[in-house]
């Protein structure tokens, strides 16, 4: 009893990252647990805040933690939160787009089909928000003035001209800074995507 207290002790000490990697190097359960307890109502929160669906929320995160516990050997996981946040709105995503396929492929019940234009409506907020929330976590890894002028140029529709002005900058710099950005988006977002579908599939 006194060893298992132990260890339940240096479990609740331990980083995400430390568990993490006891799940992966060790299959250790204990430590699943610990993140599972740690993230579970995050995950449902999430999901609800979207589907306002009690019974729907509780089946995805069960699914996402059910996935990561199948996939573990498989999956590079740096920032747990950040990770389990983006993977539940990408299922929700999955379930509204399966629920929309649905509702015009099996009535034609006029208002059936306005009832999936709610649901129309959440992916488009959550297809708004992914895109948003994604970009600017690659953003973060640039130094600020790239950002700043990335901003400016994509979020803010501001001109290159108009930007170099206001930083006091040559517009070849604004240009050649926001080539940078593009690139280091392109790489990332595609190691976003493979890490993503590697949990859904």
């Amino acid at each position: 009893m006194q060893l298992k207290n132990k260890l339940s002790i240096n479990n609740s000490t331990r980083t995400d990252q430390e568990l993490w990697l006891a799940i992966q190097n060790e299959d250790c359960q204990s430590s699943f647990a610990m993140l599972f307890d740690k993230y579970w109502s995050l995950l449902f929160r999430t999901a609800f805040n979207y589907l306002k669906d009690k019974e729907q929320s509780e089946e995805i995160t069960h699914d996402i933690f059910f996935n990561i516990w199948n996939k573990r050997h498989q999956l590079q996981i740096t920032a747990f939160p950040a990770y389990l946040h983006a993977a539940t709105r990408y299922h929700v995503y999955k379930h509204l787009r399966a629920k929309e396929k649905s509702i015009l492929h099996f009535t034609n019940d006029l208002s059936t089909v306005n009832s999936g234009t709610n649901s129309n409506t959440a992916i488009d907020k959550l297809e708004s928000e992914e895109l948003d929330s994604t970009l600017r976590n690659i953003l973060s890894k640039l130094p600020k003035r790239c950002q700043e002028i990335f901003i400016m140029s994509r979020f803010e529709n501001l001109k290159n001209e108009e930007i170099a002005s206001k930083l006091q900058i040559s517009q070849r710099t604004v240009e050649n800074q926001i080539t940078i950005a593009l690139r280091h988006i392109r790489q990332h977002l595609d190691k976003t995507i493979v890490a993503l579908l590697l949990l859904l599939y």
